[in-house]
């Protein structure tokens, strides 16, 4: 299978997970559109959900599919997130943000009962690191926040490369109004250390590390769906 069908191949073995009557978070990415195209049709079927969005284009996607949408104020507790990721390791640690939806991502996650990551087998790692990690600043100095976060990786004994996400030749923003510094550092050792390291910057929003959140990741293969739940 290609890395395309990989991910719809998981899209389709979440749809296990969810029941009538769910509160179930929607990742954004192109993994995560399979599911939402595929739950779509479950809901087309008369699958009841209420859904909560993690980025404008997961909710006009949503919608657009005939999705029942509702947000965190409405229902603080979902049932369930199913999102991609960017890179997985064996202790569920993610890498996520490479979309720019990170802070909406990791509050939607960190709201639900249970996360469950859908990806191709691309995606793991023996160690995050791989992929830049994104860190969304406030827009408000950028470069006094970036020096920060280049001490911190002093700090962790890391060496990074720092670069402001750019688009259409202009800075990235969020959909909450933030730009995003990619840092590439390659292997990550510590990624709880260095989390709640760059957190505590002043000007850091939040960082595309996700610990402590995914309980199951769904891996498509070219031997099919694999799953790996965290004991």
């Amino acid at each position: 299978m290609t890395a395309d069908q990989q991910k719809k191949a998981a899209a389709l073995a979440a749809l296990d997970y969810v029941e009538s009557g769910m509160k179930v978070g929607l990742g954004t990415g192109s993994t995560a559109r399979h599911f939402i195209t595929a739950l779509a049709a479950k809901v087309k079927s008369g699958l009841d959900v209420m859904a909560v969005p993690t980025s404008r284009a997961t909710r006009d996607l949503a919608h657009s599919l005939g999705i029942p949408l509702t947000d965190l104020d409405k229902h603080p507790f979902l049932d369930l997130t199913v999102d991609g990721a960017d890179e997985f390791d064996g202790d569920f640690h993610l890498m996520k943000g490479g979309g720019g939806a990170l802070l909406l991502e990791k509050i939607v996650a960190s709201s639900s009962r249970r996360m469950i990551v859908i990806a191709d087998e691309s995606k793991k790692v023996d160690a995050l690191g791989r992929f830049p990690l994104p860190v969304e600043v406030v827009s408000f100095g950028v470069s006094a926040t970036a020096w920060k976060i280049e001490r911190v990786l002093k700090i962790c004994g890391l060496d990074g490369k720092l670069t402001l996400r750019r688009r259409d030749n202009k800075p990235f923003i969020t959909d909450t109004g933030n730009a995003i510094i990619d840092v590439a550092i390659g292997r990550i050792p510590e990624p709880e250390r260095l989390s709640n390291l760059l957190n505590i910057v002043p000007g850091v929003v939040d960082n595309g590390l996700f610990i402590g959140i995914c309980g199951i990741v769904l891996m498509g293969s070219k031997d099919g769906v694999k799953t790996f739940k965290k004991s």
